[in-house]
């Protein structure tokens, strides 16, 4: 099949989840598509893959009306993916949840999508013969997927089918077949961000080896051990894999290094690069170069990724805190309370329009009002400052700003600073009330391994490198942060570390302003 049939194939204007593996097995055929890790794993094809989204569509749609919501709770996995495709084909709307989630969270989901099916196991919808898709419009709404819900009730993004496959076109542009790939990860496939990646390995001909269950020991196993040449993470998975010594692994085979679902740090990034490489020399077996990193910048009410950084092997490019280049046919900017776009250096809120941005949220006509500007764009709730040649540089949450004695400190810039504490691993900022400046900054910290660290000691050496007001008043050193299922750190939970902990610890003289 000719490129130019290809990428027709998959901008057909009846393309949904339902048919993109269907179209996908016209392509790749018997290649491998996934193998999951342990004895009991999936391990599927192309037309595998395909023939059992037409299968699960089949039992589905003999359950369903087209348009009704189907929650899909089983374990984490491909099956959970396949499900959810199923659900496409027959013309449902597709609402997966995080098995990480409490029985009362996934009630939630139950009741507030008004799910006419609860799906919990691939046996349920098993059995049935292959059956044709249900017609749908790219611009139906194709899945519900709850946000994380670190502030308040998770609220369902409605995401078209045309958001969820688009990217499909432009995956088969590259060459699969002239080279031997496999990409490791561990993303949750329940998140949108595990399942873009699920959906855009998919298109590129990349089988994908599928850690259910992260562990950094296993990911690192799996890497090295099957020479794969792609892995895909979040920050938290990086650090988890350095502290696990993955600076002690072979892990040459790696070119492309992915993060996504949360701020990447460019040292962390870099010295993954080093453990990679470019290319391996035939027959001496020896590794030249360092890998690249794609480090990704996009949420659920985006339809994934919007943005990407790129650190190219052997190029020491630092782009700091920029949310990165636009994906094709994307838009950013930064505004205000109002709307209107800020003066270029200015901290506002980022807005983005694009063909992934979600329809609304499910069932809250009001929330979906103060998610966008009246023009239409979205707002993120991501703090941001415009910079030359249209880029944007990232400034934290909105809600993660601290105001202290008048000043604005953006917990992001503070985390960041800490972390190049030789001891420090990974940092948690937050807002404490305080009568007399309103709030103050203070720090949950995870150390490194055998790192040996005092509260009072980081407090020092931070108020030698920022402003007074910036400063941590208070240092917690904890083994562990509260995480969302994408491993994104609770703010809300981190600040009820503080609760009943002695808040006396020596502040830097003059600290406090």
């Amino acid at each position: 099949m000719s490129l130019r049939d290809r990428i027709e194939l998959l901008r057909s204007h009846d393309l949904g989840t339902g048919t993109l593996l269907e179209r996908l097995a016209r392509i790749h055929g018997d290649r491998p598509l996934v193998t999951e890790d342990g004895d009991d794993g999936l391990s599927l094809t192309y037309n595998e893959g395909a023939d059992l989204v037409a299968r699960f569509g089949a039992a589905i749609a003999s359950r369903i009306s087209p348009g009704d919501r189907v929650v899909v709770a089983t374990p984490n996995g491909y099956g959970l993916f396949l499900l959810c495709l199923a659900v496409g084909r027959a013309g449902g709307v597709a609402v997966p949840v995080n098995p990480k989630m409490r029985d009362d969270e996934i009630a939630h989901v139950i009741d507030d999508s008004q799910a006419s099916l609860v799906i919990r196991s691939t046996s349920e919808v098993d059995g049935s013969p292959p059956g044709r898709a249900v017609p749908v419009d790219p611009d139906d709404v194709g899945a519900l997927f709850y946000t994380s819900g670190t502030t308040g009730r998770p609220k369902g993004a409605q995401l078209t089918h045309k958001a969820l496959v688009s990217q499909a076109a432009r995956g088969v542009l590259y060459p699969s077949g002239l080279r031997h790939d496999e990409s490791v990860t561990g993303m949750p496939v329940a998140h949108i961000a595990g399942f873009s990646m699920l959906v855009l390995q998919a298109s590129l001909g990349v089988p994908v080896y599928l850690l259910r269950k992260f562990r950094p020991d296993t990911a690192l196993d799996a890497i090295e051990q099957r020479r794969a040449t792609m892995f895909v993470g979040v920050p938290a998975m990086y650090r988890m894999m350095l502290e696990a010594g993955a600076e002690q692994r072979d892990l040459s085979s790696v070119r492309i290094w992915a993060s996504g679902a949360d701020a990447m740090p460019f040292d962390l990034a870099q010295r993954f690069q080093r453990l990679g490489a470019t290319v391996t020399v035939p027959l001496l077996h020896k590794s030249l170069g360092a890998a690249a990193f794609f480090d990704g910048y996009g949420m659920v009410e985006l339809g994934g990724g919007v943005a990407v950084k790129l650190s190219p092997p052997g190029i020491p490019l630092h782009l700091g805190g920029l949310v990165g280049f636009p994906m094709p046919g994307v838009k950013m900017k930064v505004v205000d309370d109002s709307g209107n776009e800020v003066p270029r250096g200015e901290v506002g809120e980022l807005a983005v329009k694009g063909p992934g941005v979600m329809r609304g949220y499910h069932g809250k006509s009001d929330a979906t009002r103060e998610a966008f500007t009246e023009e239409g764009w979205l707002r993120t709730g991501d703090l941001a400052r415009q910079r030359r040649f249209g880029l944007v540089e990232f400034a934290g949450r909105k809600k993660d700003v601290i105001k202290h004695g008048g000043y604005s400190v953006f917990a992001v810039e503070v985390e960041t600073e800490l972390q190049q504490h030789d001891a420090v691993l990974e940092a948690a900022v937050v807002g404490l009330p305080d009568e007399r400046k309103g709030e103050i900054p203070a720090a949950a910290v995870i150390l490194r391994e055998r790192a040996a660290l005092a509260p009072e000691e980081l407090i020092s050496w931070a108020g030698e490198r920022m402003a007074d007001y910036k400063v941590p008043q208070r240092v917690l050193i904890v083994d562990e942060l509260p995480r969302t299922g994408t491993e994104k750190v609770q703010k809300a939970e981190v600040k009820k570390l503080f609760d009943g902990v002695s808040a006396e610890i020596p502040v830097r003289p003059g600290a406090n302003g």
